[in-house]
């Protein structure tokens, strides 16, 4: 296992389309970090260099130790696994899995032909290493099937085999889980959780997908236009965003966000006004320009099960638009003025669409982002 690190890392297609830009970022011996953010920010372009798939323009790229800007990709001690699975159509299970590791050790016919004794070794092993990953993905019983025979989940446990069986020093995976339905993208998500703990190998795993980044990334990081915006814990992520960017990147349903100038101890939205913490950075500051940001989680209905105080610095009037019952909880869209706000409320409050209530806001999970450079302000 190794380490990986990205220092000042800039990859430029063209003159001028700057795909990555001034990357630094380390990636921890045995940790699974997450790189997400929407399609083009660059993330797979960051993954692909340190595949040796592309050559960084400029920086320098790290595994372990050592410099691999330069170091072939073969060389790199890296497995990688692909979006489209890229099996080979004409080998069965047992042959996609077992045919890295031959390349590797066996070397060629030649090679066998004057060192029969330790080539039968080297094939036994394989043979194990092939079973015992097959047994770890659950695709034992597949070995004999060409790639045509297997759903999309079974295609894809393939392609993590192949990778798995290597023992890599790093696993890198783009977007490996985009291709599955979505109940089986929660179990085969669960399944790489399990999967990186049992093994302990370094994976850096490319999605666009925040749920995905927020459920199996112990760190995550957040790129936009070839920038790393953020990088962290899930819950710091999610608690504590840098900019306006990541707080309504990171989250489902996305953050809401009014804009609105600081009087003292209060934000003028226009439709309402809300409070300003004493301990705040922002409380005191008047005529600035910002933008409030509060989740769909953290608005009550004031009726039922309200579990903050509801005063007049937390509160707004406002008319259910639209509302979507999904069992668990209700999600309201709903119109203060001309406001649109969008909140997770309880079903118990059997609001309907239509109606118009007082929603309280949690004070405490209030964001705050300058208005110009939509930085929080902390």
């Amino acid at each position: 296992m190794a380490g990986v690190s990205f220092k000042n890392v800039c990859k430029v297609f063209g003159k001028d389309v700057k795909a990555v830009d001034d990357l630094s970022l380390d990636i921890n011996d045995g940790e699974f970090m997450v790189l997400v953010g929407p399609s083009g920010c660059g993330k797979t372009t960051a993954l692909r260099m340190l595949a040796g798939l592309e050559e960084a323009t400029s920086g320098d790229i790290y595994i372990g130790e050592t410099r691999v800007n330069d170091v072939p990709p073969k060389d790199r001690d890296i497995a990688m696994v692909f979006q489209n699975y890229a099996l080979y159509p004409h080998m069965n299970v047992y042959d996609n899995i077992a045919f890295g590791l031959r390349l590797r050790e066996l070397k060629g016919f030649f090679w066998q032909l004057s060192h029969m004794g330790e080539a039968k070794k080297i094939r036994e092993d394989i043979d194990r290493r092939v079973r015992e990953v097959a047994g770890m993905l659950g695709i034992e019983k597949l070995l004999d099937r060409k790639p045509k025979e297997l759903s999309g989940g079974q295609r894809q446990r393939v392609a993590l085999g192949r990778a798995i069986v290597r023992k890599p020093k790093v696993f890198l995976m783009d977007e490996p889980l985009s291709n599955l339905d979505a109940k089986l993208r929660i179990q085969t998500r669960a399944e790489l959780i399990r999967l990186h703990r049992n093994l302990g190998v370094t994976t850096i795993y490319v999605t666009h997908d925040q749920v995905e980044a927020m459920t199996m990334g112990q760190r995550i990081a957040i790129m936009r236009d070839g920038v790393l915006q953020q990088c962290d814990e899930p819950e710091t992520v999610y608690n504590q965003p840098a900019n306006k960017f990541v707080a309504g990147f990171i989250g489902a349903p996305p953050m809401n966000f009014i804009e609105g100038t600081l009087n003292g101890g209060e934000v003028d939205l226009g439709a309402f006004k809300i409070g300003v913490g004493t301990n705040h950075p922002a409380h005191g500051m008047t005529g600035k320009k910002v933008i409030v940001g509060f989740r769909p989680e953290d608005i009550y209905d004031t009726r039922v099960n309200c579990p903050i105080p509801v005063t007049p610095g937390n509160t707004f009037e406002a008319k259910v638009d639209v509302l979507e019952k999904l069992g668990a909880e209700d999600t309201a869209y709903l119109l203060c003025g001309t406001i649109p706000i969008t909140a997770t409320l309880d079903p118990a409050t059997r609001i309907e669409a239509g109606n118009s209530a007082t929603f309280a806001v949690d004070l405490d999970k209030v964001h705050i982002f300058d208005g110009e450079t939509e930085v929080a302000i902390r």
